[in-house]
C-alpha cells in the first residue's frame, strides 16, 4: 500500500457542511489569483505571453511581480491570455462597471 488516499475518497468522508465550506472556499480561490497564478491556470508560459505582447520573457516576469501597473498594461496582459478586463466598483448595495477605460482596448491606428 502506498499510504495515499484518493481525494474523491477523502471528500466522500467529509460531512455535507464541510463539503459545502470546501466548495465555497474553492470558488473564492478561483476568483482571486495573481497574474502569474492566472497565467499558469491558463496553461500559458511567460514566453507565450511575451510573444503575444512583443516583449521579452524577463519583462513578463517583472510584470507578474508588480503590485501597481497601468490599467492599459494589465488589460493587454489579460488580452494576451485570451481574456477581457472589466473594472468593477463594488458598493454595499450595487456594483458599477467603470467604462471610462474602454477606449484603452481599441486598437491604435
Amino acid at each position: 500500500m502506498t499510504g495515499r488516499t484518493p481525494f474523491s475518497e477523502l471528500r466522500a468522508r467529509m460531512s455535507p457542511a464541510s463539503q459545502a465550506r470546501a466548495t465555497a472556499k474553492s470558488g473564492l480561490l478561483e476568483q482571486e489569483m495573481a497574474l502569474a497564478e492566472l497565467r499558469r491556470a491558463m496553461k500559458l508560459s511567460q514566453e507565450e505571453i511575451a510573444a503575444a505582447l512583443n516583449i521579452n520573457q524577463a519583462s513578463v516576469a517583472r510584470m507578474e511581480k508588480r503590485t501597481d501597473m497601468y490599467i492599459g498594461t494589465l488589460r493587454r496582459f489579460v488580452q494576451a491570455m485570451g481574456g477581457e478586463l472589466d473594472i468593477i466598483a463594488r458598493f454595499p448595495d450595487r456594483q458599477i462597471r467603470i467604462d471610462q477605460f474602454r477606449d484603452l482596448a481599441a486598437p491604435e491606428g
